[in-house]
């Protein structure tokens, strides 16, 4: 279950960045994100009432949904989308991979979480395989005013991602369902978008074509109910640690979506870059050593808290 979990997070998250593409145009960005988590956020009270499920929650708990929702379902998305104004797809892709780490100290501080030394090898191959991957990008960055801003945009994100991360967890740690709460957290969340347009003065633009429309549902359906569903609940199960190595390999799948049908050319830094993330998977996931760090004695690493 945990495997299916994994592999659904990684191949739709992969999927959206085609999505997310097809969403820009005449509707400025943080309207699209608004649209989609309303459109999301309503899907899911729809499916907690069909089901009966309870959703009647203390004050306290609503807290944590709202900040659920400004940090997972609102921020770090605005942020993330900010910083493509700024920088590459690819530079920004290395930007947000700092939630792995963002997590790791997180996850120390808030639940005490050991790093292992499998979580460590892991997250340090998976880094170093997208910086070879985007390694053309980082050569030609411009250190300017602009650049430093898409980058400073980038780590944001990741770190509010991650600060939503923690929240997930420990409101998981409360035995409070997923599915409730990322509806509550996704309603809070476009709240706080709507809240940020009319702050902007952005309009209420809506796109009638049927690539934008059938982006938007794709998006809040798979995209955010379904990955985040999968996600959060991999979070609980495995640790804040483990699961953020998901925003590692999404751009690999986001590689072979854009080779399959916007012609990308794999090159030798590009199967480098794959190779190395693969085996920082597999560390993650098996929690094993290669024998080449552990000097032929496979160390098998204690489970993570």
């Amino acid at each position: 279950m945990t495997l299916l979990l994994y592999l659904i997070t990684i191949l739709v998250w992969g999927s959206t960045w085609f999505g997310i593409s097809c969403q820009l145009g005449a509707v400025p960005i943080d309207v699209s994100i608004f649209y989609r988590f309303v459109l999301a956020s309503i899907l899911l009270f729809a499916w907690c009432f069909t089901r009966k499920v309870n959703m009647k929650f203390s004050w306290k708990e609503h807290v944590l949904f709202v900040l659920l929702g400004v940090f997972q379902f609102s921020m770090n998305y605005l942020a993330a989308y900010e910083a493509t104004c700024h920088i590459s797809s690819g530079l920004n892709a290395i930007g947000f991979s700092m939630i792995l780490v963002f997590n790791i100290i997180n996850g120390s501080l808030f639940f005490k979480t050991r790093l292992t030394s499998s979580v460590f090898f892991g997250t340090l191959s998976g880094i170093l395989g997208i910086l070879i991957i985007f390694w053309p990008s980082i050569m030609s960055f411009d250190i300017s005013n602009e650049g430093l801003m898409g980058i400073l945009f980038s780590l944001l994100g990741a770190l509010f991602a991650s600060f939503g991360n923690i929240i997930s967890a420990a409101s998981q740690k409360k035995n409070i369902p997923v599915m409730q709460s990322n509806a509550y957290g996704m309603g809070y969340g476009a709240l706080w978008l709507l809240l940020m347009i009319f702050i902007t003065g952005d309009s209420f633009k809506f796109d009638m074509s049927f690539t934008y429309i059938s982006s938007l549902v794709y998006l809040a359906i798979f995209g955010t109910i379904v990955a985040f569903g999968c996600y959060l609940t991999l979070l609980g199960r495995i640790g804040v640690s483990r699961a953020a190595y998901v925003h590692i390999l999404t751009p690999v799948v986001a590689l072979i979506i854009s080779t399959l049908f916007e012609g990308f050319r794999w090159d030798l830094h590009i199967f480098t870059g794959v190779g190395l993330i693969l085996l920082g998977n597999v560390i993650i996931l098996t929690k094993r050593l290669p024998k080449i760090f552990t000097r032929g004695k496979p160390v098998l690493s204690s489970e993570e808290a």
